[in-house]
Parts: structure tokens; sequence; C-alpha cells
């Protein structure tokens, strides 16, 4: 087993740089993607320099931040690249999709970066710093910026039908805002089931919104172990367990829902098609069958926060490690997450279908504003 899994992890590199280049008569040619655009909406673990010029503390345009990725500090909560950097690979573009804070020209219309770190810190509720409320308003005006890129609003429709979109929320809703009862009173007025739905209804206007501006194939992203980050383990301990057992059932309980939200969505919108991607699923495995070798710490020196700090020399095995700073994961982990996210590997990594599968579909227009 342990060198099966092995050789996947082998596999799956060798794949990422077969599926994004190729030579013909000895020439390196690069394909075209496979979706004329990607958009992506989520949280820390998709950011990837939004943060910068924000009035916060949860900044990491610094070393050592960004040692393993080619530009160095850029924003990315990781010490490479991100989950949706190795899927805008996978999917054939030649360059990563830029954030919204530096994003400029032509280069909008191949999908823009809107993730902020503190996304979904109140996601649902107020005072988020970018929440995903906020980052739809970007996007409605990246859409009207294409519009007139293109010229015509059929043409941008047109365009925006075709391309992927992922959306990863809700983890900062619960390690930020219901597990925080000394700031917040979250906790005092839901339990964890009220909680979980609370969100979703609010999660669900946001997507229909997200549909509303031309989505037609959706990537919802599920909560992973919230529970088995370094800094869960630091702050609450796990009683004998090896995570903080009720982070995780909190996840559980988010990811129930969201199931069945794209249940309903496939359901209602018959020329969309939405799916989930199970990341508790794929983190429940044992890390050590693919090489991992530390589980419970980052590769980093972390401050207070749970980040890097600065200029500080981290640990030279990075692959072995499965989180960079006290939340993140390392540049290894999240080469596995994405191409089980792009192909699967287990049947329940994806529902109902991977991205790869996703991509290719062929869905009847329906007439509509945007």
């Amino acid at each position: 087993m342990a060198c099966g899994m092995k050789l996947l992890l082998v596999a799956t590199a060798l794949y990422l740089v077969l599926n994004t280049q190729h030579f013909v008569q000895g020439k390196l040619q690069v394909r075209e993607p496979q979706v004329p655009c990607f958009f992506i909406f989520g949280d820390s673990v998709s950011d990837n320099g939004n943060n910068n010029l924000l009035p916060t503390f949860a900044k990491v345009n610094y070393s050592p931040y960004g040692v393993d990725f080619p530009q160095g500090p850029t924003g990315r909560f990781c010490n490479g690249r991100n989950i949706v950097d190795v899927l805008a690979e996978l999917l054939g573009f030649e360059n990563y999709i830029p954030p919204f804070a530096y994003a400029n020209g032509s280069e909008i219309v191949k999908g823009v970066n809107l993730s902020n770190y503190q996304a979904l810190k109140n996601l649902l509720l107020q005072g988020a710093r970018i929440s995903m409320g906020e980052q739809l308003k970007n996007h409605r005006t990246t859409v009207l910026r294409i519009i007139d890129i293109l010229g015509k609003r059929s043409l941008a429709k047109k365009h925006l039908n075709k391309c992927l979109y992922s959306v990863g929320m809700g983890s900062n809703d619960y390690i930020n805002n219901y597990f925080l009862p000394q700031y917040y009173q979250t906790s005092k007025e839901y339990t964890l089931e009220e909680y979980a739905e609370v969100l979703i209804k609010q999660y669900t206007q946001q997507i229909l919104r997200l549909r509303k501006y031309g989505a037609r194939k959706v990537s919802l992203v599920g909560l992973g172990l919230i529970g088995c980050t370094p800094d869960a383990i630091k702050t609450y301990g796990t009683n004998g367990s090896s995570c903080v057992e009720k982070l995780n059932n909190a996840s559980q309980q988010f990811n129930q829902k969201l199931v069945a939200l794209v249940d309903e969505l496939n359901t209602n919108f018959t020329d969309s098609k939405f799916i989930y991607v199970n990341s508790y699923e794929m983190g429940s495995g044992d890390p050590t069958l693919v090489g991992f070798k530390v589980l419970d710490a980052g590769c980093c020196e972390v401050d207070q926060y749970g980040q890097c700090a600065p200029n500080k020399t981290p640990c030279q095995n990075r692959t072995d490690y499965v989180f960079w700073d006290g939340f993140h994961p390392s540049e290894a982990s999240n080469l596995i997450t994405a191409s089980r996210t792009y192909s699967a590997y287990n049947a329940s990594d994806t529902y109902p279908m991977d991205i790869s599968h996703l991509v290719q579909l062929q869905l009847e227009p329906q007439v509509s504003a945007i």
C-alpha cells in the first residue's frame, strides 16, 4: 500500500508536467487551456496576494513565505504553490491566475483570483476583511471590465459561461468565530447544527449571485480537517486523539449541508453543473503513506498568530511536512490535493464528478442577463 501511494505521488508530479506542456517535432509547445478562464473565490488557502494591500497584520509577503516559489514572497500562505496554482497548471494555463488587487488589462479575460485571507471570518456574518459578499462585488467589477474588453454583453456572457469557478469558504467562520467565545457570541446563540444551517443559507444566496454573473461550472470546496492543524492542536489539545475532534465535527456538519446544496443546485439548474470537493476525506488518510513524516507541526517557526516568523530559516526537508505554518498546507500537500481535485483518485474525492470531467461538459445555454 505504501509503495502504491508513493507511486501515486510520483505519477501525480509527472502528470502535472505532461498535462501542461509537450514536445512537437522537438519544440516545446504549450497547449490551450481546457477552459478559457478560471475565477477563484476563497480564503487564505487560495489567496495569492490580495491581502498585501489591506491594513491587517495577516500579511505574508515576506520571507520565508514563497521560499520555493519562483517569484519569492507574493502573498501566498505557503512555501510554494497553493492548490489553485496547481489547478491552473493542470488546466493548461500558461500563467498563474492573477490576484484581483493587481490584475489589469486584458489578462482578466483569462480569470482573476478574488480570494482573501479573512474571506470567511464572519463570511456569512458581518465584519470580514474581504468577505464572500465583497469578493462578489469585486467579481462584478471584473465582469463589467470584461464586457468592455470584449465589446458586447452577449460575448461576455458566452465567455463567462465557459469558465471554471472555484469557491472555498467556511473555515474561518469556525476557527476565527464560532470557536472564539471570548470574542464572539456565536457559539452561545447557535448549536453547531444551527450554525451550519445559517452559513449554508447565506452561502446559497451568494452562489446564486455568482451564477447570475455567468458562472455555470462551479467547484464548491468542502471544509478540511480544521482540527488537525498545528495551531488547533496547540490551542485546544487533543485529549488523547490525534486531532481536535470538536473542530472536525464542525467541518463534517457543514460539509453534509454543502453536499445537499450541490444536489439542490444541480436539480434546479440544468444549464449549470456544481461539484463538491471532499477536502475532508482527502485529508483523512494516513499522510505517511505518501511520504510525509511530520504531521502536527509546521515547517517554519511561527509567531503568536500561527504565521511564519519573519526572516527565520524554515525546515530544509519541506516535502516531509504536511503543514507549512500553523494553519496552511505545504506545497507538497497542495500538489496532492489539487491533483485529486482535478482527477479523483478515490470515488469519494469529488461529487458527482471531478474537475477534469466538469470542464469537458457541454452545457445547454439558457437565456439570461449578466
